[in-house]
């Protein structure tokens, strides 16, 4: 006859395991979700390497009956914020893998880039962020709207075949329930002056905090062959504590 203190201590373990996985679960789908930086399009904001937590209530997109009861807030210019590439399938890059930006226009906002310096409705933007890699020379996307997109190397024939339909008086006009969003190092961003405008309902939430950060080669998220992980596992293992930043620990992301 079996023991039914060790049944019951072995149902209550297993039960705890279930909840515990169907916590995990639901807070990575609905609270918080965990994301890399691969390249240096964000720094010196975000440095390749960075691990975030990434709130998913903030801006997570507000449907169905219990909307009004979470706290999602606005999005503001100034917000970094991640979404999924809205790419199109004749693009290069494909759609729905996750990016990291900064919110520059708004719904309604007419914008702007001469020379780097970005207007948003007329006015110059204060942007103390912005990192410029190319200090003395003209890059793509220094100028936008372009006179030509011979100037805009990397830029998707979706983007091009489209955007004069939200050019006016020289500049972007951002449509209802989108948003243009740049990077913070100007010159090695891909961002909204390449491949056009972020759908409202492909932003998935805020960084919240570095709760990592590695010292990377600016080419490892190309290398993703089995060999190349299992190297970079190994000397992650053996350069720990070494390459770790341990002054971006913890870290709040604004």
């Amino acid at each position: 006859m079996g023991d039914p203190y060790q049944k019951s201590s072995l149902r209550d373990t297993f039960e705890s395991l279930i909840v515990t996985v169907i916590l995990a679960i639901f807070g990575t789908t609905f609270v918080v979700q965990a994301f890399k930086i691969p390249t240096g399009s964000m720094e010196d904001t975000l440095l390749i390497g960075d691990h975030l937590l990434v709130n998913k209530f903030a801006f997570a997109y507000p449907q169905g009956p219990l909307a009004r009861f979470l706290p999602y807030r606005k999005i503001h210019r100034g917000d970094i914020v991640v979404f999924k590439y809205p790419g199109n399938p004749v693009d290069a890059q494909e759609p729905g893998e996750h990016f990291v930006k900064r919110v520059i226009g708004l719904p309604g906002d007419r914008v702007r880039v001469f020379h780097r310096q970005v207007f948003v409705n007329g006015k110059l933007m204060a942007e103390p962020f912005v990192r410029n890699s190319h200090p003395n020379e003209l890059r793509p996307g220094d100028d936008f709207p372009p006179l030509s997109w011979g100037e805009m190397e990397g830029a998707t024939p979706t983007w091009q075949a489209e955007y004069q339909n939200y050019v006016k008086d020289g500049q972007i006009v951002v449509p209802p329930h989108k948003y243009f969003v740049m990077g913070d190092n100007r010159e090695e961003s891909w961002d909204s002056r390449f491949w056009g405008f972020v759908p409202r309902k492909l932003i998935s939430g805020r960084p919240l905090i570095i709760y990592w950060s590695y010292e990377t080669p600016p080419d490892q998220y190309e290398q993703t062959s089995l060999s190349d992980r299992f190297q970079q596992i190994g000397s992650m293992l053996v350069h720990f504590f070494t390459r770790t930043r341990w002054n971006r620990t913890f870290k709040l992301v604004h």
